[in-house]
C-alpha cells in the first residue's frame, strides 16, 4: 500500500452489519489488520442495517465479536479500544433512499476520501443497495476511490448472474467491483501458484504425460443449519461447486500467467473454464452423481437427515452431495479426468487437491507393491491443516522385496510457527489496496455459470424420482464409488 493511500481517510461501509458474517469474519479480520498496522489511517467502520442499534450498541457487539473470534488471543486492549472508537452505525432499511443520503452526509462529515462498500447481506437485496448507492451519488469519486465488495452467491444461474452484472455496471465500473470468494484468500490456495511456478521440480510433470487424474474435495461435517431456506433451492452445485470447486480447478489447471497481477492471473483462469468439455443432456447425467444425507452420527453425536431439517421440503430432491467428472480440453490436460466432489455431513471437514501421477510402465522385478496402483500422489491440503504431502513408494526394511507407501510432508504451522492468517484478512487488505488478483472478474463468473447452467438444465429436464442417500458421517453412498470407478477404474482417496 502506498503511503498516500495509507494516510487517506477511508470508510469501510458494511451493509448488513448486524449479521453473522460481520461479527464472525469481517470485524475480527479488520482487527487483525489493525494489530499489524496494515489499515489506512484513519479508517472508519460504518454499519448500515435496519436493526435498532446505535454507535454504542454496535461497538459493544463488535467488541464481543473480536473477543470471541479474533485469531490473536488475548486481544490487545489498547488497539481494540482504538479500533472500536472508529465505529459508526446508521439505521436504515436497504430500500429507504433517505438512508443513503444520510450515509453520504456521514461520509462527507468524516472527510472519507476513499470508500469501500461491503455487501454482507442476502443476495436478493444486492441490486437494491447498488441502485441506492448510485442514486445518492456515492459510487463515483472525483478524489480518492470507491469500491464495492460482493459476496457469493453471485446469481443462481447464467441469466441471473448476467442480470446482476447489468445492475452492477449501471452504477460501478468493472475495476471497482470485487467479487469475493473466501477460498482464494486461504494461504495454501495462494501457495498453489507459488508451488507450481516458483519451483522447477513439479511443473514439468504437471501435464497429461505424467498425471493420471486429479481429485478435488470440499468436505463439510455440518448440515444446512439455519440456511435451509436458501440451501434447498441452491444445493451443492450452487453453494460450493460453481464457485469454490471451480476456483480450485482453475488454479490447479491454469497455465503460467505472464505476471502475477489481476488481469494476467484471471486471464488464465478464464481460459481453463472455457476449455472445460461441456456437460449437456446425457453427458451431464453421465458425468455427475448426486445424493442426499439421512440421519447418522457425526463426532459421536446423532444428527437428523436432510429432509428432517427445519425449512427443508419433505419431498426435496436437492443434492447435499455432488461428484462430477470434468475434462479440460487443452494440450496440457487432454484426456486427464478431474474428479470434483463436495458434500455436507461427511466424516471430516477437509479441502484438498490430490494430483495422482501415472504409475511406472512395468512393475519392478515382480516385487509386491503395497503402495497401490498409483503410489505417487501430491496432496495439497487447504483446510483445516494447511500443508502439502507427497506420497511415493519405497522398499520396506527386511529381506522380503516389497514396496510400501511413505510420505514427505510440509506443515504450515510446523514450518512457520504460527497459524496462517484468516482468508478474510488477506482479501480485505487487497480490497483496500486495490489488488483484484484474488477476486473474480465478470467474464470468469459468466463462463462458470454458463458451464454449470448446462448441468442444471440437464437435471431439470430429467428430474429424479428420488436421490441416492448416504448416512451422515459417511463419505457418501456406494454409488459414489461406482461413479468414480466406472469409466476409469479409479477410487476416491481415503481422506
Amino acid at each position: 500500500m502506498s503511503q498516500a493511500n495509507f494516510l487517506a481517510p477511508t470508510a469501510f461501509v458494511i451493509f448488513g452489519a448486524t449479521g453473522d458474517l460481520t461479527s464472525r469474519k469481517l470485524v475480527p479480520a479488520l482487527y487483525e489488520l489493525k494489530l499489524a498496522d496494515r489499515l489506512p489511517t484513519p479508517l472508519y467502520l460504518i454499519g448500515f442495517a435496519r436493526r435498532d442499534w446505535d454507535d454504542q450498541v454496535m461497538r459493544e457487539q463488535m467488541r464481543q465479536a473480536i473477543l470471541q473470534h479474533a485469531r490473536s488471543q488475548p486481544v490487545d486492549r489498547n488497539k481494540l479500544e482504538n479500533f472500536l472508537a472508529s465505529i459508526r452505525y446508521l439505521q436504515s432499511s436497504f430500500e429507504d433512499r433517505e438512508g443513503y443520503q444520510r450515509l453520504g452526509k456521514m461520509l462527507d462529515d468524516l472527510d472519507a476520501v476513499n470508500r469501500l462498500y461491503y455487501l454482507a447481506c442476502p443476495p436478493g437485496v444486492y441490486s437494491t443497495i447498488i441502485q441506492g448507492l448510485g442514486e445518492a451519488g456515492l459510487a463515483q469519486r472525483a478524489e480518492g476511490w470507491a469500491r464495492i465488495v460482493i459476496e457469493k452467491p453471485y446469481g443462481e444461474d447464467l441469466s441471473s448472474a448476467q442480470a446482476l452484472d447489468a445492475a452492477v455496471h449501471r452504477v460501478f465500473a468493472e475495476q471497482q467491483v470485487y467479487r469475493i470468494d473466501h477460498y482464494l484468500g486461504k494461504e495454501t490456495v495462494q501457495n498453489i501458484l507459488v508451488f507450481r511456478f516458483a519451483n522447477g521440480i513439479f511443473e514439468p510433470l504437471w501435464n497429461n504425460r505424467n498425471v493420471d487424474h486429479v481429485q478435488i474435495t470440499v468436505a463439510e461435517t455440518v448440515g444446512v443449519g439455519s440456511r435451509a431456506g436458501y440451501y434447498d433451492k441452491a444445493g451443492v452445485i450452487r453453494d460450493v461447486f460453481q464457485n469454490h470447486l471451480m476456483q480450485l480447478l482453475t488454479l490447479t489447471a491454469m497455465e503460467a500467467p505472464v505476471a502475477f497481477n489481476a488481469d494476467a492471473v484471471r486471464d488464465e483462469k478464464v481460459k481453463i473454464i472455457r476449455s472445460l468439455r461441456p456437460l449437456r443432456g446425457k453427458e451431464a447425467l453421465k458425468n455427475t452423481y448426486r445424493a442426499q444425507y439421512v440421519a447418522g452420527t457425526i463426532d459421536g453425536q446423532r444428527v437428523p437427515g436432510y429432509k428432517d431439517e427445519p425449512g427443508v421440503q419433505p419431498d426435496s430432491t436437492t443434492e447435499t452431495y455432488l461428484a462430477a467428472r470434468l475434462f479440460v480440453d487443452n494440450w496440457r490436460w487432454a484426456g486427464v479426468p478431474f474428479y470434483l466432489r463436495s458434500g455436507k455431513r461427511l466424516p471430516k471437514r477437509i479441502t484438498s487437491i490430490d494430483i495422482h501421477f501415472k504409475q511406472v510402465p512395468l512393475p519392478l522385478f515382480g516385487w509386491r507393491n503395497l503402495a497401490g496402483h498409483a503410489p505417487n500422489v501430491l496432496m495439497i491440503n487447504i483446510q483445516p491443516d494447511e500443508g502439502i504431502t507427497l506420497t511415493f513408494g519405497a522398499k520396506a526394511p527386511g529381506p522380503i522385496n516389497q514396496i510400501e507407501p511413505v510420505k514427505m510432508h510440509f506443515d504450515y504451522v510446523e514450518t512457520f510457527g504460527a497459524e496462517p492468517p484468516d482468508a478474510y484478512e488477506r482479501l480485505l487488505l487487497d480490497c483496500l489496496i486495490g489488488d483484484a488478483t484474488l477476486f473474480t472478474r465478470t467474464d470468469e463468473v459468466q463462463a462458470a455459470w454458463a458451464f454449470v447452467t448446462d448441468i442444471l438444465e440437464a437435471w431439470r429436464n430429467n428430474p429424479p424420482r428420488y436421490l441416492p442417500v448416504y448416512e451422515a458421517g459417511t463419505w457418501g453412498p456406494p454409488g459414489s464409488e461406482d461413479f468414480v470407478r466406472s469409466a476409469d477404474g479409479h477410487t476416491w482417496d481415503n481422506l
